[in-house]
């Protein structure tokens, strides 16, 4: 049974593609900081497949060691999806407080990179990491310098250890735009519920983990367009 770790799995897109993937026959090692919500998914996934769910912070390295413990020696994708807005509304770069930025590129940069340093030596050839970014790392949206510029630190990361790393394949994910607790953050009192449900952007998702692309950026829809 092949392995995955998949962060922030209790909701939006972490959820959708857990169940995804437990449907094909996946074990999972999830997170999530929210006991409930985690138990809840855990729940439900091990009716599905082997799942161990840690709950904690990916910002702390025990829980990240935790995590690599619990998945064991052989760990065939990492999904690195946990990530964190920053504050709500967000601010411009000039009034951007400090103290919350250095938490946002905690959680958005340096904690999947930590992840990859503590998986690499137990990914097998052919083995697959996936980081979920966003268009707000390309395109510059004004109030969207804290979570956009990490998650542009975060791609230049992805793509340097894709060189580094030829025998694994090393993704940078652009899910779209989706109805997820975040997006509604990021427009506080909007109605986003025009926006499409995170389980659209699954089978691009899953394009990548089961296919033979080369490491790389992609736009998760744009796969399922290729692929449908």
């Amino acid at each position: 049974m092949p392995l995955a770790i998949i962060t922030g799995a209790s909701r939006g897109l972490g959820l959708a593609l857990s169940r995804a993937l437990a449907l094909e026959g996946w074990g999972l090692v999830i997170d999530a900081r929210g006991h409930a919500a985690l138990e809840q998914a855990a729940d439900e996934l091990g009716r599905i497949t082997d799942v161990v769910a840690v709950r904690g912070d990916v910002a702390d390295p025990a829980h990240r060691r935790a995590l690599i413990e619990a998945a064991g020696d052989q760990i065939d994708l990492l999904v690195n999806n946990a990530s964190v807005l920053g504050p709500s509304p967000q601010p411009v770069l000039g009034a951007y407080p400090l103290e919350e930025l250095e938490r946002v590129y905690r959680t958005n940069v340096f904690a999947p990179l930590a992840l990859v340093q503590l998986v690499l030596p137990r990914l097998p050839d052919g083995a697959a990491i996936l980081h979920l970014t966003s268009d707000a790392a390309i395109e510059p949206y004004e109030g969207w310098g804290g979570y956009g510029s990490s998650k542009a630190a975060l791609e230049q990361l992805t793509a340097i250890l894709a060189a580094e790393q030829p025998a694994i394949r090393v993704y940078a994910v652009d899910p779209g735009d989706m109805r997820t607790q975040m997006h509604q953050e990021a427009f506080p009192g909007e109605d986003i519920s025009d926006r499409p449900p995170p389980e659209d952007s699954v089978p691009g998702l899953l394009a990548l983990i089961g296919g033979e692309l080369p490491s790389g950026r992609y736009r998760a829809h744009e796969l399922s367009d290729v692929t449908a």
